[in-house]
């Protein structure tokens, strides 16, 4: 009886360690969708505001996506979700430009989609964007722009960024680096497309999926 309670607590204790390592290092769970395999992009849709080669402004090299900047445009999930936490990964490669993840994607594709964008610009990463007519209630009629509750806590170009945006109903919050940097509620737009932007130079990512709510 004391060995099989031995054994018990030894496989809740290493339960607990492995859960809690997930939780610090963005390790996908069994509630979690691949959003990006880690070898193409054969789940993507594409779209480019001009005409260009996708199959060179968006590539992928050692478990990385590389997105060229020019055309501007994105890559578009192949379906819709809602409720989940979005968990993306991201650098500047060379140097500082920008970029954006969107949420809540609606069609038709077009260079500014209906949604929200979680800002990657170089010093604005976590304000949001309410775009093709999206609203919060924190968005004010002056300006589509939410801006971020604390200065910049991005990193270094070469150096990986973390952003996890969690989309609960009517609710929206973007952490990056750990600091939560934007709440948005009362969205106009609960479920969708999710996107990663081409705007500007060279920007990678990684380890892109969605724990489900």
């Amino acid at each position: 009886m004391k060995n099989l309670i031995g054994i018990l607590l030894i496989a809740f204790i290493v339960n607990g360690l492995t859960l809690n390592a997930q939780q610090q290092t963005g390790t996908p769970d069994s509630k979690t969708i691949q959003l990006f395999n880690g070898k193409d992009l054969s789940n993507w849709s594409f779209y480019l505001k001009s005409p260009g080669d996708v199959s060179k402004v968006f590539t992928v090299e050692n478990e990385v996506i590389h997105i060229l900047g020019n055309p501007f445009g994105y890559m578009r999930t192949n379906q819709e979700y809602s409720n989940y936490k979005l968990h993306v990964e991201w650098r500047w490669p060379k140097e500082v430009s920008n970029s954006g993840v969107f949420v809540h994607v609606q069609l038709p594709d077009t260079i500014w989609p209906s949604c929200f964008e979680s800002q990657l610009k170089a010093g604005n990463a976590g304000d949001f964007v309410c775009m093709g007519g999206a609203t919060m209630n924190e968005k004010t009629e002056s300006s589509r722009v939410v801006a971020k509750m604390a200065p910049s806590n991005e990193k270094t170009p070469g150096e990986w960024n973390t952003m996890e945006i969690t989309c609960n109903d009517n609710t929206i919050e973007v952490i990056v680096n750990g600091l939560l940097q934007n709440k948005g509620t009362g969205v106009s737009l609960t479920k969708g497309y999710i996107c990663l932007q081409s705007e500007g130079k060279d920007i990678e990512f990684r380890n892109v999926f969605i724990t489900k709510l």
